[in-house]
This record gives structure tokens, C-alpha cells and sequence, in this order.
């Protein structure tokens, strides 16, 4: 269920998969919910350890990536 406000995440090196579809139970995460619905997770990669803030509320237009949509 999506969110207003981003979540802050802990991300370790390598590629990760951010829910697009808002009906992940691991969400910012993907784990397959979206099959049967027209949404693909965003795959990213990972280069260094870094805490960052992934949207939630599926507005962002830097996916995963919040950039304050939530917020207008």
C-alpha cells in the first residue's frame, strides 16, 4: 500500500528490485506481487553501501529514487 512519505533504507552493493506496484508486502521492495497487473518492478544497481530514501507513494519521477512528490 503506498505511502506519503519515503522509507529510508540501508542498501548494500549489487542489484535490487523497488516495487512499482504498491501491492508488495516487502515494499519499497519487490517481491512479485505485481504478476497479473501492467507494472514491472525498477531494477537498480547498487555500487557502494549508502542510506537512501526510496519512494513509497509511487509518484516519484526518479524511481526509486524519492525526489518529495509525496509532498505536493
Amino acid at each position: 500500500m503506498p505511502r506519503n512519505l519515503p522509507v529510508m533504507v540501508n542498501l548494500e552493493p549489487g542489484t535490487h528490485y523497488w516495487c512499482s506496484c504498491g501491492k508488495s508486502g516487502k515494499e519499497p521492495f519487490c517481491d512479485g506481487s505485481h504478476k497479473g497487473t501492467d507494472k514491472e518492478p525498477v531494477t537498480f544497481e547498487v555500487k557502494t553501501a549508502s542510506k537512501e530514501a526510496l519512494c513509497a507513494c509511487g509518484r516519484t519521477k526518479t524511481p526509486p529514487y524519492c525526489d518529495g512528490s509525496h509532498a505536493r
